[in-house]
């Protein structure tokens, strides 16, 4: 992107939210993406715009990415055109008796039967991921989230949104997290997904580094301590090099100074759009604070480093809005006197404060937030409905539910079905 086109902060915003495709009757995962794009654009291609939607290929065949084709900033616009889209891909889906359904993780998928990478454009890269870390299991093959990228135009604003954006990460799953169920059974944590994100590539730690970036606020800075770093840690494995450390690397911010955008990672996709655009627009305008120094000023903000960033994420990633952050300062950087608080009390007190700086584009969301801030994120729901039963009868029943809420738009609050089998 020139620099010329670049946007400035918080003009616009681009959306991504990534849907499983599952056999309309067994909700057992489909793997016929490539189908689907064909259907839509009459031959097998890698993405499909339709309108102010794009739709387009993952690693794995059976996930199917919504995106924005152009930036934009009206989120409740937005929502209408991504649910429009849903309807419509599942009206397609219909002919090979299959459906999208949410979530982060499918509760009962077994990668290493199931699993079926991308085999048309881009599979080069896909087969070099996959020689050099095995992409059969649910770290690659059973995970789907949400991004959303904020745009800056030079340097200076880069380093007050990189900043901001930081302090946010640890608290995103808290909001989040919507994979408590792999295998049929409960992991025992809230965010599942991110256990595995940070350490399906561990055989090269420099991609992934900490999840949380380092503090690195210029152009520069990020090419010699992240992209040189990553180049040279790939190289071994990587002969051909047929990767590039600028999409390689997997931090929970990633910076593309290429397009003059960093990309937030860190979030699970929820049940329907309408989820997912209201917890963006809590994390946007709460980045929005944090970048006019409402509550604590950018030399604060810049100071903290991933490592502590990363202790209180490991937190939130197991016990969700139920973690404790325990340091003052923390709170104090975020606006709040006290010694300790739980990532959801955060949660809560930086909702009210974008609403009182940002009265009219929280207004539509706020429903949808007093939802998953009082009643937990999706994961702490299914676990509420599930009510410690894991048969596959009863998952089936919940995860159907759940593509219904995707199909109808609105958020998952308890199931229909009183019986648990």
């Amino acid at each position: 992107m020139e620099k010329q086109s670049r946007m400035h902060l918080f003009q616009g915003y681009g959306i991504e939210l990534e849907y499983m495709i599952v056999d309309k009757d067994t909700l057992d995962v489909k793997p016929i993406a490539d189908e689907l794009l064909k259907e839509a654009a009459g031959d097998y291609v890698d993405e499909y715009v339709n309108g102010a939607v794009t739709w387009s290929n993952e690693l794995v065949l059976h996930v199917v990415e919504l995106k924005c084709t152009s930036p934009t900033n009206d989120l409740e616009q937005l929502n209408k055109d991504f649910q429009a889209n849903v309807e419509q891909i599942n009206n397609l889906l219909k002919k090979f008796n299959a459906r999208l359904m949410p979530t982060a993780a499918h509760p009962w998928m077994n990668p290493h039967k199931e699993t079926f990478l991308w085999p048309h454009g881009n599979s080069e890269v896909y087969e070099t991921y996959n020689r050099i870390f095995n992409c059969e299991g649910h770290g690659w093959s059973n995970l789907q989230s949400t991004h959303i990228n904020l745009p800056f135009y030079d340097d200076e604003e880069f380093a007050k949104l990189h900043a901001a954006a930081r302090l946010l990460l640890p608290l995103l799953p808290a909001l989040s997290a919507s994979s408590p169920i792999i295998n049929g059974e409960f992991t025992g944590v809230l965010d599942k997904r991110l256990i595995y994100y940070q350490n399906n590539q561990r055989k090269i730690g420099s991609i992934v580094g900490k999840v949380i970036p380092e503090r690195v606020y210029s152009k520069r800075q990020y090419r010699k301590q992240i992209y040189e770093r990553i180049q040279e840690d790939i190289r071994p494995y990587d002969t051909e090099n047929v990767l590039n450390p600028i999409w390689v690397n997997s931090r929970g911010i990633i910076a593309r100074f290429d397009r003059g955008s960093i990309e937030i990672r860190l979030i699970d996709i929820q049940e329907c759009p309408k989820a997912d655009l209201a917890i963006a627009s809590l994390v946007i305008h709460a980045i929005k604070l944090l970048v006019k120094e409402t509550t604590a000023s950018y030399h604060i903000q810049q100071s903290w480093s991933a490592a502590t960033l990363n202790e209180m994420l490991q937190k939130t990633i197991k016990e969700g809005p139920l973690a404790v952050i325990d340091s003052n300062e923390f709170l104090s950087t975020l606006g709040m006197q006290a010694d300790s608080a739980t990532a959801g009390d955060i949660w809560k007190h930086l909702f009210v404060l974008t609403q009182e700086h940002f009265p009219e584009a929280m207004a539509y969301w706020a429903p949808s937030l007093e939802i998953i801030l009082s009643k937990g994120p999706l994961a702490q729901r299914i676990l509420d409905v599930a009510n410690t039963v894991y048969t596959h009868n009863n998952l089936k029943l919940i995860y159907r539910e759940l593509s219904d809420n995707l199909s109808e738009n609105h958020l998952f609050e308890k199931c229909d079905h009183s019986i648990l089998l």
